[in-house]
């Protein structure tokens, strides 16, 4: 059994997450201490009583979902013998995951791993003026059917490009929201069942993000970034990666550049990984995964049972 451990990315944010790993493990409780003391916030607070409005801002669901990846990540360890380094072949995380992902894997210090998400977040809203861009889900497209949109959209003016390949059917392009709105009415003359527009307040992963990446590079450069434990497989390059200055450069990229996740997926066979381990955050990147090579195993961990009967088979 060869496992890749996976990290969500936003949007599996939710009021009283990691609540229930708090209240059974003090390792859980060590976590969140530590990251609402390396933000001098109150986040743990926030992640647990909510409200929502306030928890789904960037900036704070992005340090908020790492913390609740990473509770699940320590309890393995103290109370398991969870041994990253022994038990998974590489590391993956969706967006902001690489981050969690490269926690676990041991390259930052959780606090370094929260303040450098805090930033992010907060570089990311920034980079682009409220109402300025957006993102739209092409569902029931192909990549290559998402790809002749935005390079079509974009043509007539404005930014356009594919910034989210999670699955087949689930691509997420990214841009100037005239551009967006012209890819809907070209989705649906090219019969894509459905172009959708997301919640989200900033267009992430294209070239509007120019801005959030400059202070990403700085932040990183800041940042000690030590040897990882296993091989993080990249967003950007969906190949594998463990030197820390290639972590760093391909972090700094990963925030303009396309989210490969289908490709990153699809290439764990080649890796002769065959079953993937979600770390919270519900089981979106399971569900992405099973559209993806449904033949993987796939387990996800969120309640004190899942990690009991996962700690069983370590």
């Amino acid at each position: 059994m060869t496992r890749a451990f996976l990290y969500p990315g936003q949007g599996s944010q939710k009021v009283g997450m990691g609540k229930e790993l708090a209240d059974a493990f003090a390792s859980a409780r060590e976590v969140f201490q530590e990251v609402d003391d390396a933000l001098s916030q109150k986040l743990s607070k926030l992640m647990w009583e909510g409200p929502e409005s306030d928890l789904v801002l960037t900036e704070n669901a992005q340090p908020a979902i790492m913390a609740a990846s990473i509770a699940v990540v320590r309890i393995l360890e103290k109370e398991m013998g969870l041994d990253v380094a022994k038990h998974a072949y590489l590391v993956a995380g969706h967006s902001l995951g690489e981050y969690s992902a490269l926690c676990a894997a041991g390259a930052f210090s959780l606090a370094d791993t929260a303040r450098l998400l805090k930033t992010r977040g907060q570089a990311m809203q920034s980079a682009v003026p409220v109402g300025e861009g957006g993102m739209t889900a092409l569902i029931g497209a192909d990549i290559e059917q998402a790809e002749e949109v935005a390079k079509e959209a974009a043509a007539a003016g404005g930014v356009c490009v594919v910034a989210n390949d999670n699955a087949p059917g689930q691509v997420v392009i990214s841009g100037t929201l005239e551009a967006l709105a012209r890819a809907g009415e070209i989705a649906k003359a090219k019969g894509i069942k459905r172009a959708l527009p997301l919640a989200v307040s900033a267009p992430f992963h294209c070239p509007l993000m120019q801005p959030a990446a400059d202070k990403m590079a700085e932040a990183l450069s800041a940042v000690t970034i030590r040897p990882l434990a296993v091989p993080v497989l990249a967003n950007v390059t969906a190949k594998e990666a463990s030197n820390p200055d290639h972590v760093r450069q391909l972090l700094v990229e990963q925030v303009t550049g396309r989210v490969r996740w289908r490709e990153s997926m699809l290439a764990l066979r080649g890796l002769t990984v065959d079953v993937t381990v979600e770390f919270g955050g519900g089981k979106v990147l399971t569900g992405m995964v099973k559209r993806i090579d449904p033949e993987l195993k796939m387990i996800t961990l969120d309640t004190a049972a899942d990690l009991e009967a996962f700690g069983k088979t370590l």
